[in-house]
């Protein structure tokens, strides 16, 4: 074999993000933005402006278009929930392919999570395994952003909510519970079954006098220019 020459050693050394940076509208990066698309669903990472990227290249080079590629860059934009990520690649993706079957099912889903309705979330998603599970990590993701949801609601949250937005029930919550309650400063209150309160950490928005009142703010320099008006 021959040894490589600088120039093919440069292009082998080029990351994902570099070929983003310098050719975003260049075709022939289409299979290595694939190929990463790829590469984040099986580390579980996630880089929206490579996905981003690779859709804009799509809407030039329409025949080129993977469905499973652009219904996975879905999935992981809904992971990233609450950022608008499917809004932004939803925008990007022709109207003819969101009418398949599986981008409105997709499209079904956000709407739920962007509403709260969690139980109907996660019927609609029990219907529609073979695309969510294709991506690892969905679940634990949702369950995320719906504990994010009901932590800016709740002070303390009825165990039979928690169980449907998170869609976890049985012994399966109680570990859940324990685990929250030792790493992340929950507090079960005594009491069994569905009668039992989960009290979430304090926020400025589940106890709303935490928020910092600007009038707490005000520059010691503005209050100074008030005195020789006042006099």
């Amino acid at each position: 074999m021959g040894r490589e020459t600088p120039k093919q050693q440069q292009q082998v050394s080029y990351t994902v993000e570099q070929l983003v940076a310098v050719n975003p509208y260049n075709p022939d990066i289409l299979p290595d933005l694939e190929n990463y698309v790829n590469e984040q669903v099986s580390s579980q990472t996630y880089s929206l402006d490579a996905n981003l990227c690779l859709l804009r290249l799509y809407q030039f080079e329409p025949e080129r278009m993977s469905t499973q590629i652009v219904a996975r860059i879905l999935v992981k934009a809904l992971m990233a929930m609450p950022a608008p990520d499917f809004s932004l690649c939803l925008f990007l993706i022709p109207e003819r392919v969101q009418m398949e079957e599986q981008f409105k099912t997709l499209i079904v889903l956000s709407h739920y999570l962007e509403t709260g309705r969690f139980r109907q979330f996660w019927d609609e998603a029990a219907k529609s395994r073979h695309i969510v599970e294709a991506v690892p990590g969905f679940e634990q993701a949702i369950q995320t952003y719906a504990i994010h949801v009901l932590s800016l609601t709740y002070q303390k949250i009825p165990r039979p909510v928690l169980a449907e937005a998170i869609n976890i029930e049985g012994l399966s919550l109680d570990k859940f519970l324990e685990h929250q309650a030792a790493n992340s400063g929950w507090i079960l209150e005594k009491g069994h079954g569905r009668g039992q309160l989960i009290i979430l950490p304090r926020n400025e928005f589940n106890h709303p006098e935490l928020k910092k009142s600007a009038a707490d703010s005000v520059p010691l320099e503005h209050i100074t220019r008030i005195f020789p008006i006042l006099g």
